[in-house]
């Protein structure tokens, strides 16, 4: 796999509305170690979106993971011009700071938004130029994210492409695994 669509949950359908909230901490770690598993295994390119949560957490991790991989490319696609003007100021600023930081970005759609068609034009735009998806999504709590999984299952159906969840299990165990880590440098 050389391209990976990363998606998943917005902020606010993980109840998140501190970014200093340990939440973010153990999901940015679960993308991390999945992504950087993939890089070793031949990625090159992650192609994520503009949302608040999954998708500019993953932007974030790809740009810090460029120090260790620099060959690495990260690139956020925008399903529709003027995406997120509507947002606060302080959100714009980061969304404007990603876009500016990453190897790419554009708008799927070089029109405002006029329809619902052009996100799902933006979905297949993202499967048409990945190999595969890596979605934070659990099934017992369904979002937005939904809606991505059955295009990728549609998908899945016709041709071979990659689909890999990372579910509230996992970070569960992420969790874990962070206050053990944090517990013995306590006893040291």
């Amino acid at each position: 796999m050389k391209r990976l669509w990363v998606t998943g949950y917005r902020t606010y359908e993980l109840g998140i509305f501190n970014e200093n909230d340990l939440k973010i901490k153990i999901i940015k770690s679960a993308i991390k170690k999945n992504i950087i598993n993939e890089i070793e295994n031949g990625l090159k390119w992650v192609i994520t979106g503009p949302q608040l949560g999954v998708e500019q957490w993953t932007a974030q991790i790809c740009l810090d993971i460029q120090n260790e991989y620099p060959d690495f490319k990260v690139s956020v696609m925008l399903p529709f011009k003027e995406f997120g003007n509507n947002w606060k100021d302080d959100k714009k600023l980061v969304l404007n700071q990603i876009l500016n930081d990453v190897d790419f970005s554009d708008y799927v759609s070089k029109d405002t938004y006029q329809s619902p068609q052009q996100l799902k034009n933006y979905q297949t735009f993202m499967i048409e130029h990945t190999d595969g998806a890596l979605l934070l999504y659990d099934s017992e709590n369904e979002g937005k994210t939904k809606f991505d999984l059955l295009k990728i299952k549609q998908t899945k159906e016709a041709k071979d492409y990659a689909l890999r969840m990372i579910d509230f299990m996992e970070l569960e165990d992420i969790a874990n695994e962070m206050e053990e880590e944090k517990n013995n440098h306590l006893n040291y």
